[in-house]
């Protein structure tokens, strides 16, 4: 199995995929491997890609809360984080840290991004509804809560988080201006391990790729776990191997040295 991340690791900096990684993925599915991906990004934020993609087994969305069959348009399983639990944690952190701005991703097929005014939203195709009143966060199921800070960097964010409040909830960061609190022990590895049952697949048949910390728990999980060249550091320091950007093929370079054995 090739379990591969989407931003900064499948997807290019314009978010598509090249026809070179296209083909590369194509040749080991023919060969008999399963391709799955494996996201942060809730279903619908990942469907888009994966129909352009023509792309219909399973996929591990929202760091593992959700798996969903693409081919079915269907969640298979889905986790949900205790809204009390998460209030708190957020008000903890807040007591340490300042006022945060934030993001509430909603549970299901399509489930909308809630975000506060001050929440900085990344340029691109994402879909995004600003809310006035914080509360509104907090009327319907959700898989995650995203923070921010006026101040303290990602790492730092994430640091303090985890140290403030590490034994209520899961804090990750996943890419640049996006840090999660999730489920006390929902990882990336959660869902792939899942989504491998389903399909008879076992970890040590499984190579994955990725470019961040959240990316940490499925390198764990996988046989043989893949950083891109313009990965986190802290991925780096746990991966088997390190390839090209995800702008130069870095994917592909992997899989045609395995198909050449």
């Amino acid at each position: 199995m090739v379990a591969t991340d989407l931003d900064g690791t499948l997807l290019r900096e314009d978010g598509t995929v090249s026809v070179r990684t296209r083909e590369a993925l194509a040749a080991v599915t023919a060969a008999g491997a399963a391709h799955i991906v494996v996201t942060g990004r809730s279903v619908p934020w990942t469907r888009q890609i994966l129909e352009d993609l023509g792309y219909e087994g399973i996929a591990v969305c929202g760091q593992g809360a959700q798996v969903y069959h693409a081919g079915e348009h269907r969640l298979l399983t889905s986790l949900t984080l205790d809204r009390q639990l998460a209030g708190l944690a957020l008000a903890k952190i807040e007591g340490e840290a300042g006022p945060l701005a934030l993001a509430a991703s909603r549970d299901g097929l399509d489930g909308e991004v809630l975000v506060t005014p001050d929440y900085r939203l990344q340029e691109g195709p994402l879909r995004a509804t600003v809310v006035e009143d914080p509360a509104e966060l907090w009327t319907a199921p959700l898989n995650k809560v995203y923070i921010q800070h006026p101040e303290l960097d990602d790492d730092a964010l994430t640091q303090v988080a985890r140290a403030t409040v590490g034994s209520l909830v899961d804090v990750v960061m996943a890419g640049e201006g996006i840090v999660e609190i999730l489920p006390l022990g929902l990882t990336k590895a959660t869902g792939l391990s899942l989504a491998a049952r389903r399909l008879g697949v076992k970890a040590a048949d499984t190579i994955a790729f990725g470019d961040m910390p959240n990316d940490i728990p499925m390198f764990a999980w996988a046989r043989h776990g893949v950083a891109m060249a313009n990965a986190h550091p802290e991925l780096k320091a746990v991966a088997d191997e390190i390839t090209e950007s995800n702008g130069d093929d870095g994917i592909a370079v992997v899989l045609e040295k395995l198909l050449l054995g």
